[in-house]
């Protein structure tokens, strides 16, 4: 690892890769600024247990090559290396390939002078893990019980989240690109700052600001570049958009988002404390932040990630503008679910009804109990066939427009369509796994891997 301690620039044009394509134009302004690295992340749990699951992306293919094409060319012409982690939404073995294909494919494309990619895998295998459990507990997270062989007996894929170790080894190899498995979305842009020698307090601070781009600017525009600048003392953002300005409100709210408790970030290996941050507004465009510590942890923890599958999925939307029937929504789903449960008594299926104008985000937390004067109401069922859970959100749909409510006097009109028909979605799956492990060596479960573009 290098020991030099000068400021050093990270460019981020996208909060989460492929998501939605990057914006050219701030992403050219940040590129003339000269940057060190290119760094992003390109995954999240936010986007559910379904694509790690069925071991797909989210994503469309197209917008993530065009994001990697816009980083690719800029990395190589500024000679500097570009880091992604969480390859593909997941950061599953399959999606790294494919980020590696289309590196190679890229470079070929471009025809770009060789250089040298970077990767590893971030997969646990089922059988490891079930090892694991005989020689201790995996600890539940967010009130979860520890792991037990019956939730690996019904869990298809699981990731562990890397922490900037294998980040570090991958530039200590000298690779010009690095594509990363399933990583702390901070790491990513904490390796390259610690493997210039800086500390972990500013490298973890420039990482859980710089981690979703623009979401740390103001007015609120997304998929626009930030340029962070960190030293030895201090982390300044800048956002790169000219109409944004990263601002003391705008950061530190950020630096709180996705937080079940807004000082905290932990990581394989320690916790960032942001309880003695300070915010300070050091030009028009540009936040600067200090304060930051970072607490080494005497055990290795990691988080683990798994999805299990709940079965084939249709859903129906029906839209209602009667009065009478909103003020009776409850009896109404109630009629529907009976009829289904009358085809189908011995269940085998799961119906949902998501009730948008009363309670469709929130649900039960929903502080609002008076609901709109129309609602939208997406049935939703789930079973082991696609046969039955297509039947089962027909007559869900269908027969909240048969819905037996006293002092009805119409015969029809209390429920409308958007279309005739139920649809189908991807499969349902659910987190089966989020607990972490305890580990001895934070690289035992990331191999990395070293090719070259023209192999």
């Amino acid at each position: 690892m290098e020991t030099r301690t000068e400021t050093i620039k990270i460019l981020c044009p996208n909060g989460h890769l492929g998501f939605a394509p990057l914006r050219p134009e701030s992403f050219h302004r940040g590129v003339a600024e000269r940057p060190d690295y290119l760094v992003a992340d390109s995954g999240s749990c936010d986007i559910g247990p379904g694509p790690l699951g069925s071991d797909t992306s989210t994503s469309p293919f197209d917008w993530q090559r065009h994001d990697l094409e816009e980083m690719l060319l800029a990395a190589r012409r500024l000679k500097v290396p570009m880091i992604i982690g969480s390859a593909g939404d997941t950061g599953s073995n399959s999606r790294v390939d494919l980020y590696v294909r289309t590196i190679k494919d890229l470079a070929r494309e471009h025809r770009l002078a060789p250089f040298k990619i970077g990767f590893f895998y971030s997969e646990v295998s089922i059988a490891y893990l079930r090892q694991c459990l005989s020689a201790g507990a995996i600890e539940g997270l967010d009130g979860r019980p520890s792991l037990t062989q019956q939730d690996l007996d019904v869990t298809t894929r699981v990731v562990a989240m890397a922490g900037v170790h294998p980040i570090l080894a991958l530039l200590d190899a000298g690779c010009d690109v690095i594509i990363g498995g399933r990583c702390s979305d901070s790491a990513n842009f904490a390796a390259p700052a610690i493997h210039r020698g800086l500390v972990p307090a500013v490298a973890f601070t420039a990482g859980k600001l710089l981690e979703c781009a623009s979401f740390c600017a103001e007015p609120y525009g997304g998929k626009e570049s930030v340029m962070g600048e960190i030293s030895a003392s201090d982390v300044k953002v800048t956002a790169m958009e000219p109409g944004q300005r990263c601002t003391v409100a705008s950061v530190s709210a950020h630096a709180m988002y996705e937080r079940a408790d807004p000082y905290f970030e932990h990581v394989l290996g320690g916790t960032l404390d942001m309880r003695s941050c300070v915010y300070e507004q050091f030009d028009d465009r540009t936040c600067r932040v200090t304060g930051a510590q970072f607490i080494e942890s005497s055990v290795l923890k990691v988080k683990l990630e798994g999805a299990a599958r709940v079965g084939e999925r249709y859903i129906g939307i029906a839209g209602i503008r009667d009065p009478y029937s909103i003020a009776n929504i409850d009896r109404v789903i109630g009629w529907a679910r009976s009829q289904v449960q009358e085809r189908f008594p011995d269940n085998g299926y799961d119906l949902y009804y998501h009730r948008y104008g009363l309670d469709g985000v929130m649900g039960p937390l929903e502080p609002v109990k008076t609901p709109g004067h129309e609602l939208c109401i997406v049935v939703e069922a789930t079973a082991p066939s696609a046969a039955i859970a297509e039947e089962a959100c027909m007559i869900g749909l269908r027969q909240m427009f048969y819905a037996r409510l006293p002092e009805a006097k119409g015969t029809a009109g209390s429920v409308a369509f958007v279309v005739d028909e139920v649809m189908r979605a991807k499969p349902a799956y659910r987190w089966s796994v989020n607990h972490v492990m305890t580990v001895a060596d934070p690289m035992e479960l990331f191999p990395i891997h070293v090719t070259g573009s023209a192999d």
